[in-house]
């Protein structure tokens, strides 16, 4: 008699999501994303599934087709990785706009699935403990999450600008941090010519993870109370949102020369910037100032374009509830949301990894160049 194999699933990780429906069956392992903390916001996954060397698995999230950005699972394809360092993408298909079909052989016993390359806590420790021991810069604790986590800034540079750039707003969003460690790499290289004129030109601010308790939670937008912090910025709370009240209290606290808010999008397979062109009172200025950021970073990094992105009324009136459209409006600078894909690079794809953490790195060391130039245009 042939004895019945079970895949092993857990999620009970940094960043885990996934609900186990009848893993009884290799061929059809039935899984639901769990939704986030106290909202219906739902679409990250992270988990690991055990003892399944040589098993093919049919692996079915059947409420995919119930996930904030549904239309984002066409052309999507799942990371995966055997040592949480290496990821790549394996075959991924929506069936009739309901569940999300995942199939693979592993090769070893232990395979790691996740919407995108992770970003963990203990990696986000990390990138602080090396900002920390660099002569360059100077880590602060600027305040704490709903849940009694370190809302960490790097502050590098000695100039009369002062730059503002934070990641992860949306949790699930790990591309985000990817980008910031490498601008943050990159910004303290000693032998790095444009970074050293950087820190000449400005103070930069960098926070790595604005929401740690959402990227800990395993959540893909929202924080602990369930908040997007990135809709509450015209009015946040100690309550609610204390990760965005601290953050404004830093800001208001130096000033403001230009502000970059990177984050992910789960539909559009391209890096774009939403600008802040459509505030009210943004001026004919720092009109141009965008068009030059923009014209600057297509120079800098190949991946950008600017032909796809969001359309201008897109937000309507949830505008000044957003980061960099508070920002641009409080402080008259420009602000600028960077987006990346989940997906891949549709103007330059890579079947193997798709967009991954890497090249979110390289965008983010490419962010230098065009915020070298936005300063210089300010002047001294």
């Amino acid at each position: 008699m042939q004895t019945k194999h079970t895949v092993q699933i857990s999620a009970n990780f940094d960043s885990g999501n996934i609900q186990v429906l009848d893993a009884s069956q290799p061929g059809h392992v039935r899984l639901a994303i769990r939704r986030d903390t106290h909202c219906e916001f739902m679409q990250w996954f992270h988990f690991r599934i055990s003892d399944a060397a040589g098993v093919p698995l049919r692996l079915c999230i059947e409420n995919a087709g119930d996930c904030s950005y549904a239309d984002g699972w066409h052309g999507y394809a799942c990371a995966a990785s055997y040592d949480r360092q290496h990821w790549f993408r394996i075959p991924t298909t929506f069936y009739d706009g309901h569940a999300l079909t995942i199939e693979v052989t592993p090769q070893h016993d232990t395979l790691w699935l996740a919407y995108f390359e992770p970003y963990s806590h203990e990696r986000h420790q990390e990138l602080v403990g090396r900002c920390n021991a660099s002569p360059l810069a100077r880590v602060e604790r600027i305040g704490t999450s709903l849940q009694g986590r370190d809302l960490d800034c790097v502050h590098a540079g000695s100039g009369a600008h002062h730059v503002w750039i934070q990641a992860r707003q949306h949790p699930g969003e790990s591309m985000a941090e990817w980008c910031a460690e490498g601008l943050l790499a990159r910004l303290l290289d000693p032998h790095d010519a444009v970074a050293r004129e950087v820190r000449r030109l400005a103070t930069l601010h960098i926070v790595p993870n604005a929401n740690p308790d959402g990227a800990t939670l395993g959540n893909l937008r929202a924080n602990a109370a369930g908040a997007n912090l990135n809709r509450e910025w015209r009015q946040p709370s100690m309550e609610r949102s204390p990760e965005v009240w601290h953050i404004q209290a830093a800001m208001r606290a130096t000033g403001m020369s230009l502000f970059l808010d990177l984050h992910g999008d789960e539909t559009l397979p391209y890096v774009f910037i939403d600008g802040s062109h459509m505030v009210p009172g943004y001026g004919e200025r720092n009109l141009q100032l965008q068009a030059d950021f923009l014209a600057n970073l297509r120079t800098a990094c190949p991946d950008f374009q600017t032909e796809h992105g969001y359309a201008d009324n897109r937000f309507d009136e949830e505008l000044l509830t957003l980061a960099s459209k508070w920002t641009a409006r409080t402080f008259g600078c420009v602000a600028l949301t960077l987006e990346m894909p989940f997906k891949d690079n549709a103007n330059a794809p890579d079947t193997r990894h798709g967009w991954n953490g890497e090249r979110s790195r390289q965008t983010g060391a490419a962010l230098l160049g065009p915020i070298l130039q936005h300063l210089k245009a300010l002047g001294a």
